[in-house]
C-alpha cells in the first residue's frame, strides 16, 4: 500500500523546511545541530524509499499486505 498523497506532501514540505534550517544552521550553529538536522532529513527520505521498495516487492510476489509477511 503506497503512502497517501497527503503524507507524501507533508514529508516533502518537512524536507524543504529542514533544508532551509540546515542552510541557516550551517552559518550560525554548532556542527552537532547540522548533523542532527541532516539525520532527520535522511530518515524522511528513507520512509519514502522503503515504501517504494515494499510496494515493488508486493507487486513482484503478487501478494497483498496480509500475506506478504506470512500473516
Amino acid at each position: 500500500m503506497a503512502l497517501s498523497q497527503s503524507v507524501l506532501e507533508a514529508i516533502d514540505e518537512a524536507q524543504s523546511n529542514l533544508r532551509n534550517a540546515l542552510a541557516y544552521a550551517a552559518r550560525n550553529e554548532r556542527p552537532m545541530v547540522c548533523s542532527s538536522i541532516a539525520e532527520i532529513m535522511s530518515k524522511l527520505e528513507t520512509i519514502a524509499k522503503y515504501d517504494e521498495l515494499f510496494d515493488s516487492l508486493e507487486n513482484a510476489t503478487g501478494k497483498n499486505n496480509d500475506d506478504f509477511f506470512g500473516n
